[in-house]
C-alpha cells in the first residue's frame, strides 16, 4: 500500500498499561477465530460481553475500571493475556505461512478480491447471507494461509435489515443505522491527513466514495462509502443498504463497486496481478481495467486479452434473480461516453455482455460480462459446475456442453470461526498437535477414532444445552421487554427440550429452498413431533429478501405452523437470524436439514459448518452434499435426479423425508443404545461425518484450490512470474 496512506483508529481506550494491547483486537478481527482471545473479554466481564453483542470496541469503551483493575491483579488472566498477545504478534508479523513456503519468490504480487458483501461477525452487520459469509470466510483463510490478498466491498451504513415477525407471521423489516464509531473500520487518510476518496461518473455527475479499512488478520478489507461531501443527499445513500430492487440504485452501486473499486485500488498504490470477482456484482471492474490500458496506448483487443488473463469469476447461483442484468436503456443512461474511452462503438460495447432478457429484448448481463473478460471461471460445487456449463453454453456455441470452460471449486467454511471451542479442545487432545495447520489433510482426521465416544457425546450434549439455554434466555428477555402475545414467546422456543432430537433449518427464505417441505403433511409431522419418549423438535430461522413476497409468504406459512398448539412448542422460529444465532445452531442441533429444489442450491455452506461440529446432515443431494454424502455420514432426501414437475418432486422428496425420519433417524437416536446409554450407530455416523467433511469442506482446501487453479495462472501471466516450490506445493 502507498506509504503515504494510513489507516487511523478513530477510538482510543483508557486501559491499564499492563493490558493496553487489548485495543489491538478491537481493530483486527483475528480475535473472532481465536477462542483464547474471546475468553479474555469473558473473563473481564461476561455479562457486558454478551450485552454488547461481542463487540470489543463497545466493550472496551464501556467496561468498568474496577473490572479492569481486578484482572490486572489476576495472575491467571495475565498469563492468558500474555499468551494471546504472543500468538497475535507471531501471527500478524510472521512470514512462515503456507503461501510463503509454497511460493517463496512471489515478491510483491497481489490478489484483489471483490464482493458485494462480507459476513465477518454479528457485530459488523454489513452482510445479508451466504454469499457474504462465504466472502468473510475466504478472507479469514487467505489471512491464515498468508495470501497477499486485498479485498474490496461496501460499508453499508444502514447494514442489513433487522427482522421482526408479527403475530400473524409476517416479516417486518426494520432498518438500523450503524454507528461507525462502534465498528472496527478505520478511515484511510493521505499524507495531509485528508480522507482518501475516489469518484465515478453517474449520469453526468461525479459521485465520490470515501475509503475505510477493516483488518481481517493479515488481510486488508477496503470498504467504499458514498456518505461523503460533496455528494447530494440521494448519492450519499447509494452505499447505505444491501440489495435494492431499484435498478437505478443497483446499477449505480455496481458501478461504484466495480469501477470505483479499481480506482480505490489505484489510489492505494496497488497493482494486483490477479483480480477475483466473487459473483457478477463487481463485473464492471473489467471495463475499468480495459479503459486504463486503452488510455495507456493498448488497443481494445489487446487490453481485453490482458484483463482476461488476470481475471477470475466465481458464479454462485443458477437462479435468475442472482444474475444481474440491465435493460439497454439503462446502459445508455449510465455509460453514454464510456465506450468512446474504450475505443469501440456502442454495439461493440453491448456485445461484451449481451444476453436475452426477460423484457423480450437484449439485456446487458454482468455474469456474461465477467465470463467474456475472465479466463478463469468456476461454479461453487461439482453439480453447480455442470449446471453452469449448461446454463451458459450459449456463450460457447462451438463447444460441446461438457467442454464449456467453467470449472468448479466447491465452497468450504472457515474452521476456526465455526468450530465450537469445546470440540476444538477435544481435537487438541486427540488429533495431531498441528491439526489446525493441516485441516485439509484427510490423514489428520483419522484420529477422530481416538476420541472416546463418551467424551464426544458429552460435548455434543453440552452444546445442545448451550443452544437451548440461549434460546430460552432470548425468549425470556423478549417477554420482559415487549408486549407481544404469549404464543409468540412459545413460538420463540420457550418450551424446547434439551434432551429431545433437535432438527435445525436456518437459511435465507427463498422459495426454492422449500422451508415448508417438512410441513407438507401436517398430520404426519405432528405425529413425529409428539411420539411418546421419542419427541422431535424443529428450529427454523431465516430472513426473506425485503422484496421477495414469495419468501415472506413462506415465512408466514412456517410461522403459522409454529404457532399451532398441536405441536406442543416443538416447532420454533427464531427471528432476526444472524451469524451469532447461526453459530449456536450449527453447533447445537442434532440434525441439519436442507431441502432445496434440485439443482438450485449452488453449494450451500451451513451444512458444512454443522458437519465439523458433529451435527449430521439430512439433505437433498444438491450443492456440496451431493459430493459429501457417502451413505454413512448422514442421510439423503430423495434421489440424485431432477424432476420437470415441481409438485411431483416435492411429493417424492417429502415422502422420502418422512420415511427416513420415521424408520432410520428417530430409532437410531433413541433406541439403538449401548449399555452405557450411548447411541452407538449415531456416534459412528457422527465420527464419519467429521472425518470425511472436515478436510474436504474447509476453506483451507478451497482457498488453496483458488490459489493453484485460478490465482497462480493469473499471476504467472503478469510481468513478474510466480513459481511454485514443488516441495511445498
Amino acid at each position: 500500500m502507498n506509504n503515504h496512506i494510513t489507516a487511523e483508529t478513530p477510538v482510543t481506550f483508557s486501559l491499564p498499561r499492563r493490558i493496553n494491547r487489548l485495543a489491538d483486537f478491537a481493530y483486527n478481527l483475528w480475535w473472532i477465530w481465536n477462542p483464547e482471545a474471546i475468553r479474555l473479554f469473558n473473563l473481564i466481564d461476561k455479562a457486558l460481553w454478551e450485552a454488547v453483542y461481542h463487540n470489543p470496541i463497545v466493550f472496551l469503551r464501556d467496561v468498568g475500571r474496577a473490572q479492569l483493575n481486578a484482572v490486572v491483579n489476576d495472575r491467571h488472566f495475565l498469563d492468558a493475556y500474555d499468551r494471546v498477545i504472543k500468538n497475535f504478534d507471531s501471527y500478524v508479523k510472521g512470514n512462515h505461512t503456507w503461501y510463503h513456503k509454497t511460493y517463496p519468490n512471489a515478491g510483491e504480487e497481489q490478489i484483489a478480491y471483490f464482493s458485494f458483501e462480507f459476513g465477518l461477525h454479528e457485530s459488523i452487520p454489513v452482510y445479508a447471507g451466504g454469499l457474504g459469509v462465504l466472502s468473510g470466510d475466504h478472507l479469514k483463510e487467505a489471512s491464515d494461509l498468508g495470501l497477499p490478498l486485498v479485498a474490496v466491498g461496501f460499508l453499508y451504513t444502514q447494514g442489513y435489515f433487522s427482522q421482526k415477525i408479527s403475530e400473524d407471521g409476517w416479516q417486518e423489516n426494520r432498518n438500523q443505522a450503524l454507528k461507525l464509531e462502534n465498528l472496527p473500520v478505520m478511515p484511510l487518510k493521505d499524507e495531509n491527513g485528508k480522507p482518501v476518496t475516489v469518484s465515478v461518473d453517474l449520469t453526468g455527475r461525479k459521485v465520490f466514495a470515501k475509503l475505510w479499512q477493516i483488518n481481517v488478520g493479515r488481510v486488508p478489507l477496503i470498504l467504499l462509502d458514498s456518505n461523503v461531501e460533496p455528494n447530494n443527499a440521494s448519492d450519499r445513500m447509494l452505499t447505505s443498504r444491501l440489495y435494492s430492487n431499484d435498478l437505478d440504485l443497483r446499477i449505480s452501486q455496481e458501478i461504484i463497486l466495480g469501477i470505483g473499486g479499481v480506482r480505490a485500488i489505484r489510489a492505494l498504490g496497488l497493482n494486483p496481478a490477479a483480480w477475483h470477482m466473487n459473483e457478477g456484482h463487481s463485473a464492471f471492474l473489467t471495463l475499468e481495467r480495459v479503459r486504463e490500458m486503452v488510455l495507456q496506448g493498448k488497443t481494445f483487443e489487446e487490453a481485453c486479452e490482458v484483463v482476461r488473463r488476470s481475471s477470475i469469476f466465481t458464479t454462485h447461483t443458477p437462479v435468475p434473480a442472482g444474475n444481474d442484468e440491465f435493460a439497454l436503456w439503462l446502459i445508455d443512461k449510465y455509460f453514454p461516453l464510456y465506450w468512446q474511452e474504450l475505443g469501440i462503438t456502442r454495439d461493440q460495447f453491448i456485445d461484451i455482455a449481451r444476453n436475452k432478457a426477460k423484457w423480450g429484448g437484449d439485456a446487458f448481463s454482468l455474469p456474461v460480462l465477467a465470463m467474456h473478460l475472465a479466463n478463469y471461471r468456476n461454479g461453487v460445487s461439482e453439480l453447480h459446475g455442470e449446471v453452469s456449463r449448461k446454463m451458459w453454453h450459449f456463450l460457447w456455441p462451438d463447444k460441446q456442453e461438457k467442454d464449456v470452460p467453467i470449472s468448479h471449486i466447491t465452497n468450504g467454511v472457515h474452521t476456526g470461526t465455526w468450530l465450537a471451542r469445546q470440540l476444538r479442545g477435544l481435537f487438541d487432545r486427540y488429533l495431531a498437535s498441528d491439526w489446525l495447520e493441516r485441516i485439509d489433510d484427510p490423514t489428520v482426521w483419522d484420529g477422530i477414532d481416538n476420541i472416546p465416544d463418551a467424551e464426544l457425546w458429552m460435548v455434543r450434549r453440552h452444546l445442545k444445552r448451550k443452544l437451548m439455554a440461549y434460546i430460552m434466555e432470548r425468549s425470556r428477555n423478549t417477554w420482559i421487554s415487549t408486549t407481544i402475545h404469549p404464543v409468540q414467546i412459545i413460538a420463540g422456543g420457550a418450551l424446547l427440550d434439551p434432551y429431545a432430537l433437535t432438527i435445525g433449518f436456518a437459511r435465507r427464505f427463498a422459495t426454492y429452498k422449500r422451508a415448508n417441505l417438512i410441513l407438507r403433511d401436517m398430520d404426519r409431522i405432528m405425529n413425529l413431533l409428539n411420539q411418546p419418549n421419542h419427541p422431535v423438535q424443529i428450529i427454523f430461522a431465516g430472513k426473506a429478501h425485503p422484496a421477495d413476497e414469495g419468501g415472506k409468504l413462506l415465512i408466514q406459512e412456517v410461522y403459522r405452523a409454529v404457532k399451532n398448539a398441536r405441536n406442543g412448542g416443538r416447532l420454533v422460529f427464531l427471528e432476526d437470524y444472524d451469524m451469532n444465532i447461526a453459530r449456536y445452531l450449527v453447533q447445537g442441533v442434532d440434525i441439519w436439514l436442507n431441502t432445496p429444489r434440485r439443482p438450485n442450491e449452488a453449494s450451500g455452506t451451513s451444512g458444512e459448518k454443522a458437519a465439523i461440529n458433529g451435527v449430521l446432515n439430512f439433505s437433498v443431494l444438491d450443492g456440496w452434499w451431493r459430493e459429501g454424502f457417502n451413505g454413512k455420514n448422514g442421510w439423503a432426501i430423495g434421489d440424485d435426479i431432477e424432476y420437470a414437475d415441481h409438485d411431483a418432486q416435492d411429493s417424492a422428496d417429502a415422502a422420502s423425508l418422512y420415511d427416513t425420519l420415521e424408520n432410520e433417524i428417530i430409532p437410531m437416536y433413541y433406541d439403538q443404545r449401548s449399555a452405557d446409554n450411548l447411541p452407538d450407530e449415531w456416534m459412528a455416523r457422527m465420527k464419519e461425518s467429521i472425518r470425511t467433511m472436515a478436510p474436504q469442506f474447509c476453506t483451507r482446501r478451497m482457498v488453496k484450490e483458488y490459489m493453484t487453479d485460478m490465482y497462480l495462472p493469473a499471476m504467472q501471466s503478469s510481468v513478474n512470474k510466480v513459481v511454485v516450490n514443488k516441495e511445498k506445493g
